[in-house]
């Protein structure tokens, strides 16, 4: 009996691929970067799942070339914003992706931007491997404590409550702003709610982890910005559009805030002529907040158990779009 046959957008780790391959025919985009969006349509073109990452621009057009056939979408991601999910539900397509498997990893990562910026480890490794340390310096390198300062933060879903989690140990202040107040993970984590403005101009540390939607797009701006202390430091683990890049780039130059912690920008991959990459005082990593070998093991098989029960009929173990299944 035919195998049905699933398209790969990348080279994912094998843990995955062995899973796929024992129910499916595999076929695996095999360069390192995304598939063009012609060429995405030319491959996914009449198979019956797909396998994509947040690169990757999944649109009604694309799932019409696909053809009728395809019984299910897999994102390896938690976020899905590259997909047109109302389109996915409308032709009765399931949407699959890999939530809460990478919470303590982009915890931990957010947490090492946060050390890294206050104590400054970039620049000192670039200081030292340029030859210029030649002395100790009593006012070399100076950043703020990170013990009893104030931390706030932007979004307290899962991410949010495993960074207040970190920061517990470090005797923090924790301030936290969301849509909603979640009194339990505020006893549980010794977290205030506080009203936006006010965790801005409170915080000597903003971390963002929202995710991206029309009322999150560059969410902090100009004006935001200039709420908070000119000490202040900025971390986004989210999504590179809810910051506007060229508030951070004024905010960076002026001073008005200190310093920025990235791992995700706008666009995405950052260009190399984008002036951001001219200051010192920020640090931009490739969106590798999830990066460990365990944590991506983990998202592929996901990922892959999704696109799995798809082909089967069965309800994905993680859907975006349970809609689907009412009708």
């Amino acid at each position: 009996m035919r195998k049905p046959r699933i398209f790969v957008t990348r080279l994912i780790p094998e843990k995955g691929l062995e899973t796929l391959r024992q129910e499916s025919e595999v076929e695996v985009w095999p360069d390192p970067f995304p598939p063009p969006y012609e060429a995405l349509i030319q491959k996914a073109t009449g198979v019956e799942a797909l396998l994509c990452l947040l690169t990757d621009k999944i649109d009604s057009n694309l799932m019409d070339a696909i053809g009728p056939q395809v019984k299910v979408i897999s994102q390896m991601a938690v976020g899905f914003d590259n997909i047109d999910v109302q389109a996915a539900t409308a032709r009765g397509i399931p949407v699959g992706n890999t939530p809460g498997v990478l919470t303590d990893t982009t915890a931990d990562f957010a947490w090492a931007l946060l050390m890294s910026a206050a104590r400054r480890v970039v620049e000192g490794d670039k200081f030292t491997r340029s030859g210029k340390w030649k002395t100790w310096g009593p006012i070399d390198f100076l950043g703020p404590d990170v013990t009893g300062a104030t931390l706030g933060i932007i979004g307290f879903g899962r991410i949010g409550q495993g960074l207040a989690k970190r920061a517990q140990g470090f005797d923090m202040r924790i301030l936290y702003f969301d849509r909603r107040r979640n009194p339990e993970a505020e006893m549980k984590y010794f977290a205030q709610y506080a009203e936006l403005n006010t965790l801005l101009r409170e915080a000597d540390f903003v971390s963002l982890h929202t995710d991206l939607s029309q009322e999150t797009y560059h969410f902090i701006d100009d004006v935001r910005f200039k709420l908070m202390k000119p000490s202040c430091v900025l971390i986004n683990t989210a999504r590179g559009p809810v910051v506007d890049p060229g508030a951070l780039y004024r905010a960076l130059f002026s001073g008005t805030i200190a310093y920025a912690a990235l791992d995700v920008t706008e666009p995405e991959p950052i260009k190399s002529d984008d002036p951001l990459l001219k200051l010192d005082n920020i640090i931009i990593a490739p969106h590798i907040a999830s990066a460990s070998f365990q944590t991506r093991d983990k998202m592929a098989m996901m990922a892959a158990a999704n696109l799995i029960a798809g082909l089967k009929g069965e309800r994905l173990p993680n859907c975006v779009n349970p809609l689907v299944y009412n009708s």
